[in-house]
């Protein structure tokens, strides 16, 4: 199957009740939270140690952050070396594969942005339109 393939509800129909067998849901549910993403795209720059990664999102727990690095380093994603320093240093860094991942994610992170202003006002007329059935 070619990259250019189209996705089809066709293609996976077969596979609603194996979700593992999935590659979209199995690949998606991991990489698709905003914290991955957003690791992802800071290491897409360069390597970085934990604080790094830290001050780099901000609004990202020390535990969150601590389980979407193991997640992401369980997928092949990154790598994690611990350098022999007193104290030991631990640097993260995207492997070849978290690499390949980078221009598709930046495709759909500029798509977000072109399309946010639109995607706001969807949800609001959406919203509208609630409230007046709501009230009807």
């Amino acid at each position: 199957m070619s990259e250019d393939t189209p996705l089809t509800a066709e293609r996976y129909r077969d596979q609603k009740a194996l979700p593992d067998t999935c590659p979209i849901r199995d690949v998606l549910d991991r990489i698709g939270d905003k914290w991955s993403t957003l690791v992802i795209s800071t290491l897409a720059e360069r390597s970085h140690r934990f604080g790094e990664l830290r001050r780099a999102i901000p609004d990202i727990s020390q535990r969150m952050l601590t389980q979407t690095l193991r997640e992401l380093q369980e997928d092949g994603l990154i790598s994690r070396t611990v350098h022999p320093t007193t104290p030991p240093s631990t640097e993260y860094a995207l492997t070849e594969l978290g690499r390949s991942l980078v221009v598709p994610l930046s495709v759909l992170a500029r798509w977000a942005e072109s399309h946010h202003a639109e995607i706001k006002q969807a949800r609001a007329r959406y919203a509208a339109a609630a409230r007046l059935e709501e009230a009807s």
